[in-house]
Formats: C-alpha cells, sequence, structure tokens
C-alpha cells in the first residue's frame, strides 16, 4: 500500500548552467508541490501505514531548509532544477524514513519530477 503527504513551499532560484537569453538564467520564483509517498502493510493494530503526524514531522525541517530561500544558496542545490532538487530532497529525508517509495516535486502546475530513489 502506498501513503502520501504533500507539502507546499515557495523558493527562488536561478539555473546558472542555462546559455545566456534564456529565462531561467534570471532569478525567478516557483512555488513548489511536493508529495512523498510511503510504501508498507497497515499495523495491525493503529490501522496506518504511517501516522500522518510523524510523517510531517520528519519532512517539515526538510521543507523549511527551502522556503522562502534562494536555493542556489542551500548547501548542495548550486544548480537548483527541479530535478537536482529533487534528489536533494530524497538524500534529506531517506535516511529517516526507509519506506520512503517516491517523491514527485511540481515546479508548476504542469512540469515536475518523479524520483524513487538510485
Amino acid at each position: 500500500m502506498l501513503i502520501y503527504k504533500e507539502f507546499t513551499f515557495d523558493s527562488a532560484h536561478y539555473l546558472p548552467y542555462v546559455p545566456e537569453g534564456h529565462k531561467c538564467k534570471n532569478m525567478h520564483g516557483h512555488t513548489y508541490r511536493l508529495r512523498i509517498w510511503i510504501e508498507g502493510t497497515p499495523h495491525p493494530e493503529f490501522g496506518w501505514v504511517m501516522d500522518f503526524a510523524v510523517l510531517k514531522d520528519i519532512v517539515k525541517p526538510v521543507v523549511n531548509q527551502l522556503d522562502h530561500k534562494c536555493m542556489n544558496e542551500v548547501p548542495g542545490l548550486s544548480n537548483p532544477t527541479c530535478e537536482l532538487i529533487a534528489v536533494w530532497i530524497w538524500d534529506q529525508l531517506k535516511p529517516q524514513l526507509p519506506a520512503m517509495a517516491r517523491i514527485e516535486l511540481h515546479e508548476t502546475p504542469t512540469s515536475g519530477v518523479i524520483y524513487e530513489g538510485k
């Protein structure tokens, strides 16, 4: 069974390696939507795969490192493409969430990435 919890955060960034004239070379911002997927079997007594409150307590400090920040200044995110942000988030969370099966990161309502680990 898969469960998920969704988070949003607002961040600015620029992509330093795109060609001159590309609009993403300039500082700009997005309202990101992050969905964390946990895989498991419902607990026989509690009936849940994971307590959503516990999941929130684990994910929120990572989201707070990005919220209302310039992501280029976050260690490990000097080239903060949607894909590399997803890998960075995964690497921050996986040690605390071994049952995490996937993350989805949307930088716009129509663009995003799904990452399922290395």
